[in-house]
């Protein structure tokens, strides 16, 4: 139980830290500085860097789509690896096919 939400926790840093890689990336390439970015979406410029270089980052969605639209995208959600299904107790089952029948 405690590794599987480590792992759990692990996931979720590591996608919000792609996200925030991206956005950065994207910041680059669109030519824009972060000093830039924060004036376009209305933050202190050192909450856009802290954002863009801290590993601790933790942004909020709205900001996340305040920073996309800045530099010229959009989120979107697509689909993920399929989920592994859960082992179901015999009983669970039984109760499970006598509600399909």
């Amino acid at each position: 139980a405690i590794r599987a939400a480590y792992d759990k926790a692990h996931a979720e840093i590591d996608a919000v830290d792609q996200l925030l890689r991206s956005l950065d990336a994207a910041r680059i390439e669109a030519g824009i500085s972060k000093a830039e970015l924060a004036r376009a979406i209305s933050a202190k410029p050192e909450i856009v860097r802290r954002l863009l270089t801290s590993p601790a980052s933790n942004p909020t969605l709205a900001t996340v789509v305040k920073l996309a639209e800045a530099v010229g995208r959009r989120l979107e959600l697509v689909p993920a690896a399929p989920v592994v299904a859960r082992r179901v107790s015999r009983k669970t089952a039984r109760i499970r096919q006598a509600a399909d029948a």
